[in-house]
């Protein structure tokens, strides 16, 4: 692919720590170059106590838009001017616009979550969720479970406080949210799966081969839909791929939020199917 760098060419990119491994420069650059825009997105990594600093140099050097990752999408809200109502609720920016040096955050997260899931359950608000982890990730899956109008979800933590905290901070997006989120314990979860259509697993449980199971596997049955926000097949997936389940890792979730990414930078509606190709042709490195 040969793309054209000169004079005019916008610069976008991703920042995080570390950041090579990340799979958005292949999939966003290709879909700049098909939409016909002179721009190119590159990744940047940067320390944690460096964040400032880099804030400071996309407003200097006029970078156009960049998305974040771990570990800065927390922290990042604290250096940006304005914030979007997801980034409220769920207290994490992935994607930021800069428009001559005012920087406005946004969370794809939740929308890349949701639209992924949509490929494998069309229909989600008349499920029962089972989400597992309270983490920034877990928050930009209830978010967006909720305003599909999920009535159910489950969510199951080491530490059920910080389950409690989601609930307080969301109560004014939902005035039913103690009736929708059913806080839980890890070592729970086995009871709850009867009560589960869809097991969502937040963590980064899975990440690496060694990791222990976040719960007795084999209790999971072939009525439950499966998910892992993790980019590939975990043990977690392997089992309810042997057990006959619908089942999905974070890859559909990745592009869903690149392609809103785009969107929110370009104003042009993202060409998906390439950004799907490339990322299927780069699904094997980390």
């Amino acid at each position: 692919m040969d793309i054209p760098v000169n004079g005019d060419t916008k610069v976008y990119g991703i920042i995080g720590y570390p950041v090579r491994h990340s799979k958005s420069p292949q999939f966003q650059t290709a879909a700049f170059f098909y939409s016909g825009l002179n721009c190119i997105y590159l990744p940047f990594e940067v320390k944690p106590e460096n964040l400032s600093k880099a804030v400071d140099g996309i407003r200097a050097l006029s970078i156009k838009g960049v998305n974040i990752t771990v570990p800065h999408k927390e922290e990042i809200v604290k250096h940006l001017d304005e914030i979007s109502e997801e980034v409220r609720y769920i207290g994490a920016s992935n994607t930021v616009k800069n428009l001559d040096g005012y920087l406005i955050g946004y969370n794809t997260d939740s929308y890349g979550f949701i639209e992924g899931l949509k490929e494998i359950l069309p229909v989600i608000r008349d499920k029962r969720f089972l989400v597992i982890g309270a983490g920034g990730a877990s928050r930009a899956v209830i978010y967006g479970l909720i305003k599909e109008g999920v009535q159910k979800i489950i969510v199951a933590n080491r530490t059920v406080n910080r389950i409690y905290r989601i609930m307080e901070d969301f109560k004014t997006l939902s005035r039913f949210i103690e009736n929708i989120i059913e806080p839980v314990p890890l070592e729970r979860i086995e009871e709850k799966l009867k009560n589960a259509d869809v097991i969502v697993n937040t963590t980064s449980v899975g990440l690496r081969d060694d990791d222990p199971p976040l719960f007795d596997y084999s209790k999971i049955e072939k009525k439950h839909i499966v998910v892992d926000i993790i980019y590939k097949n975990t043990r977690l997936l392997e089992t309810a791929e042997k057990k006959g389940c619908i089942y999905q890792n974070g890859l559909p979730m990745l592009l869903y939020q690149g392609a809103k990414a785009f969107e929110i930078w370009t104003g042009k509606k993202a060409p998906v199917e390439i950004m799907r190709r490339v990322l299927e042709e780069n699904k094997n490195p980390p």
